[in-house]
């Protein structure tokens, strides 16, 4: 099932599978989870990709999650998209104000926001908070940094921004904004740098657990999974677009660079 980003399905489909009798539900992202754990308590449910599950309310904690949710977490603590605002910082030196594109609604959302926020703070950079729950809010957010003269943009990970990546990384661009993401498809997408797990190998993962459950193994029993790697890719001609010079101290650092 795929609510094709629009979030106000999300409920409607979590409760159809529930009705279906499935024996296990993978899921991906806060938004999803959070309807699924609101239509079952004790149909099988493993996460995929999640964000902060312990502070999120999902799990009791990630050595015993208890309940019927298990699975797999993006990243061991939401202070990690900080890192992704001191990449941005290392890249262009330049920028003095950063504008945060996120998405308030998911369970948890607010911990991120907060972390990039400190993150700004600590490096003396001046913080701009911009929301968006939808993709016609795209626009007018972009918009707004430009009016604000934010010289750089910090993207959430969430599937408001992630479906509609191309329109992300597009508005980036006209806005001259060089962007920093957490996921890999972004950059790919074209944009300027990311940061963060590989939601592909998160879901390969997530087969072991849907493999144990249907051994017999309970959800609540199964230790969530903390991703340990994390890659930096650069797209260098998304750099040139911008008329930016990437230090080759960060160079040296990525895992990939898009030539």
């Amino acid at each position: 099932r795929f609510a094709e980003g629009k979030q106000e399905r999300l409920p409607a489909l979590a409760a159809e599978l529930v009705r279906l009798k499935v024996d296990v539900i993978v899921t991906g992202s806060n938004p999803v989870i959070a309807a699924v754990k609101q239509a079952t308590a004790t149909i099988p449910v493993v996460m995929a990709v999640s964000r902060d599950p312990v502070g999120a309310g999902f799990i009791a904690s990630l050595a015993r999650p208890g309940g019927n949710i298990t699975g797999l977490s993006n990243d061991p603590t939401p202070e990690i998209v900080g890192k992704s605002l001191e990449l941005l910082k290392e890249a262009v030196p330049g920028v003095s104000r950063v504008a945060y594109l996120w998405n308030p609604a998911p369970p948890g959302a607010g911990t991120y926001r907060n972390a990039v926020e400190s993150a700004a703070r600590k490096l003396g950079v001046t913080f701009q908070s911009v929301e968006v729950r939808g993709s016609n809010e795209f626009e007018g957010a972009f918009a707004a940094m430009v009016r604000e003269r934010a010289d750089g943009v910090v993207v959430g990970a969430d599937p408001v921004t992630f479906g509609p990546r191309s329109q992300v990384v597009l508005l980036a661009a006209r806005s001259r904004l060089p962007a920093v993401y957490q996921l890999r498809e972004f950059t790919e997408a074209g944009g300027l740098m990311s940061y963060g797990s590989n939601i592909a190998h998160q879901f390969r993962r997530a087969a072991t657990y849907v493999d144990k459950i249907r051994k017999g193994a309970k959800p609540g029993d199964l230790p969530v999974e903390q991703a340990t790697k994390f890659e930096f890719i650069i797209n260098l001609k998304t750099a040139k677009v911008l008329g930016l010079t990437i230090p080759q101290s960060v160079l040296i650092r990525a895992d990939h660079v898009i030539q």
